[in-house]
């Protein structure tokens, strides 16, 4: 027990002096939510630094999924109830969007007790401490099973809810994958790059490029990498 606190310690420690990062945040989820501006605030293409970039967020008129890891952007569209098409493309906008260029991680295994998106959060609230900076994190390892999903607006519709954002969109279960999961983590932006009810936002994309979305619910197979921006 003392050996893992000793641990946890130096985690913590490690997490809150991580300064290199920034993280950059354009648009809000609520204004897509609660006032409709499904435009694009940012294109992925004018990103002058593409550089290790990592970053997550719907496509413009909520027609999508977007996923930047380490420099290179895909795209999830849905294809029906059973099927989505992964596309790897820069030329998509999004209406908001957080994003970082992550030059280095730092690699840590996950705890036994961490099994699912639930004990993954409060784990990271463990490790953050104090911090009030967001930051990055990425996942990579196998899963037991996942659901994701994909927006999937309805050409034309208005949005002045979320429940209005999340019409036309389709939920996908995935089961036993090896996966990476890009994720980003803040107790001052709720609302702003992740929900009201969450510190956390997490994009999943299997190995094989073929599915991507939005994390619903995963849960963890063990042997789970877990790295940290530095």
């Amino acid at each position: 027990m003392r050996t893992y606190w000793v641990v946890l310690s130096c985690l913590i420690v490690s997490i809150s002096s991580s300064a290199q990062t920034t993280v950059r945040v354009s648009g809000a989820m609520k204004n897509v939510m609660w006032k409709g501006q499904l435009y694009g605030t940012i294109a992925l293409d004018t990103i002058s630094n593409k550089n290790h970039l990592y970053g997550l967020g719907p496509c413009e008129n909520l027609a999508g999924e977007i996923m930047v890891v380490d420099g290179k952007s895909y795209r999830s569209k849905v294809v029906s109830r059973t099927e989505m098409e992964v596309t790897e493309t820069f030329a998509v906008k999004a209406p908001f969007f957080v994003y970082a260029n992550v030059i280095s991680w730092r690699p840590h295994n996950l705890p036994k007790t961490v099994t699912d998106h639930v004990s993954l959060e409060k784990y990271l609230q463990t490790l953050a401490g104090n911090r009030e900076q967001p930051f990055v994190f990425k996942l990579v390892g196998p899963i037991v099973k996942a659901n994701i999903h994909i927006v999937n607006l309805p050409e034309g519709k208005t949005v002045a809810s979320p429940d209005d954002a999340h019409t036309g969109q389709v939920n996908y279960d995935l089961g036993s994958e090896e996966v990476t999961i890009v994720g980003f983590y803040s107790t001052r932006h709720q609302a702003i790059f992740t929900h009201h009810d969450t510190f956390i936002h997490m994009h999943l994309m299997t190995a094989e490029h073929l599915k991507m979305g939005h994390v619903e619910q995963v849960q963890f197979a063990g042997n789970m990498k877990l790295y940290l921006s530095q």
